[in-house]
């Protein structure tokens, strides 16, 4: 490997490492920050995901206008917002309103650099080891996650951290990594010689060739609110679990995901992209489901909230966080049939701006559902609506020769 490119792989594996701990001592804490600190319900949960998920809904347009800079420099803009939205959030305890303002810029910025994160790892990857890179970009994630969830755990465990404290340090810190990963981008962007890059402008991109991954980005789309948002809510109002259990799924969810997510991608350059969409679809139907019989039972009385039943519940939670890293299938998927390299980006960013106005939808529909007929009846929705990946698993062909273009 030449020098140039392997400097400029550890520059964003350093990327990666800011990032996912910023991402581990703030986005898996939102819940309980919202629980703890602002009392909220079921319906107002949902609500919350309105601000929260309206900046992946504009993503598309601030990559569009923002493109002539290239994917690095938004990349480093990105990070820096949402450092700031962390920061405010961390040294003052705001108004509910205020809140969710400052809530909606750190999200930009997590929003705003997710199309870019996939579209510089598959840039900075070997041609022919496209999977294989992206599986290490993802087991690198899951690792620094699991570290950031074994501090985080401890500190909130023996009062170090706390939701009810002045200052919100767990935010604070996650800041700093942040501004961390600003530092590592700016390296990346001088290591690949693109400090004076322009490009034109981004154009919306909507091709009947993509038809397929728009659906599959769409669906997702409701899948990842249900995972984000109402599957910890189970454990948080229904179960009552604090934030050191949550934290403490999520470092088993990130220690497994260390070895699935390598594995995977060595499974996406074996076996295909359509057989590993097989096992997406199903992984998300079989989940869905379990999760609807468990929130029955626990809604109905028939199953006691301790014991066997929250563990399994637990189990859910950590299979679903599991799945929902198997987005990698998709992206590899649009990689494969991309007629031209210069649709990666775009195309990326408009499927986000899909799955994120589904995603609004779903948090208000679901937030009333919930406390209207019961949380069960999301999961079965859900699971339903998953035999739609089911159904494009089938449809598409089988792009086993995938013809790369850098």
């Amino acid at each position: 490997m030449p020098a140039k490119r392997r400097n400029e792989l550890y520059l964003f594996f350093a990327v990666i490492v800011a990032v996912n701990l910023a991402l581990g001592f703030s986005d898996g804490l939102f819940s309980n920050y919202f629980k703890d600190v602002y009392q909220i319900d079921g319906f107002h949960r949902g609500l919350i995901e309105l601000p929260r998920e309206m900046p992946g809904v504009i993503t598309f347009f601030l990559v569009s206008a923002l493109s002539f800079l290239g994917d690095i420099t938004i990349a480093i803009f990105a990070q820096a917002i949402a450092a700031v939205g962390l920061m405010v959030l961390g040294f003052v305890t705001p108004s509910f309103g205020v809140m969710l303002v400052f809530l909606f810029i750190n999200s930009l910025g997590v929003h705003l650099y997710m199309p870019l994160r996939d579209s510089i790892g598959m840039s900075l990857a070997e041609p022919d080891q496209i999977g294989k890179r992206m599986g290490q970009f993802g087991g690198l994630s899951f690792a620094v996650l699991t570290v950031a969830g074994l501090a985080v755990f401890f500190l909130f465990r023996f009062g170090v951290f706390s939701f009810t404290s002045d200052i919100k340090w767990t935010f604070v810190v996650a800041a700093v990594f942040y501004l961390l990963a600003v530092v590592m981008m700016v390296l990346l962007k001088l290591e690949t010689g693109q400090i004076r890059t322009k490009r034109e402008k981004i154009k919306l991109i909507f091709r009947k060739e993509y038809k397929y991954y728009y659906l599959l980005a769409i669906v997702f789309g409701v899948q990842k609110q249900v995972m984000l948002v109402f599957g910890p809510w189970v454990l948080i109002e229904t179960l009552g679990q604090r934030v050191d259990v949550i934290v403490l799924l999520g470092i088993i969810a990130s220690t497994l995901g260390m070895f699935f997510m390598p594995q995977l991608g060595k499974w996406i350059d074996r076996f295909g992209v359509k057989k590993l969409l097989y096992a997406d679809a199903l992984s998300f139907i079989l989940v869905y489901l379990c999760y609807g019989v468990l929130s029955h039972g626990f809604n109905s009385g028939v199953l006691a909230k301790v014991g066997i039943p929250v563990l399994l519940t637990c189990a859910l939670f950590v299979i679903d966080r599991l799945s929902s890293q198997m987005g990698i299938i998709r992206t590899i998927y649009l990689k494969s049939i991309a007629r031209d390299n210069s649709d990666m980006t775009p195309t990326l960013s408009l499927a986000m701006m899909m799955d994120h106005i589904v995603s609004i939808i779903v948090g208000i529909t679901g937030g009333i559902a919930w406390v209207t007929f019961g949380s069960h009846y999301i999961f079965y929705a859900v699971a339903a609506l998953s035999l739609v990946n089911l159904a494009v698993a089938i449809l598409v062909k089988d792009p086993r020769k995938m013809e790369v273009r850098l």
